[in-house]
């Protein structure tokens, strides 16, 4: 577990057992998010399987950026987990909802 950036908490796992799909990877991501931030809701994420990230198309604005789009989403609306499968297979940006 590292940090990156500000405030980001990073939890990196390996894919094994190597996970078929996304929505695998998102039920693996969200039972960690869950377990840390209790209520919380996902801002961003990246499937490298399919190159599809969401929000969709938000690295078109950053063509020139070392930084993808999805990451500069999820670090500028307020991510405090990011849940990292397979060194960027699935990634994944969540903050935590206080009611």
């Amino acid at each position: 577990m590292a940090k990156a950036g500000s405030d980001i908490e990073v939890v990196a796992l390996a894919d094994e057992p190597a996970l078929t799909d996304y929505r695998q990877a998102m039920g693996r991501a969200d039972a960690i998010a869950a377990e840390r931030l209790g209520e919380h809701m996902l801002l961003s994420w990246y499937d490298r399987d399919r190159d599809f990230e969401s929000p969709q198309h938000s690295s078109e604005c950053h063509l020139d950026s070392a930084t993808p789009g999805y990451v500069d989403y999820g670090i500028h609306h307020g991510a405090t987990l990011k849940v990292d499968i397979g060194e960027g297979r699935f990634v994944f940006f969540y903050l935590p909802i206080d009611f």
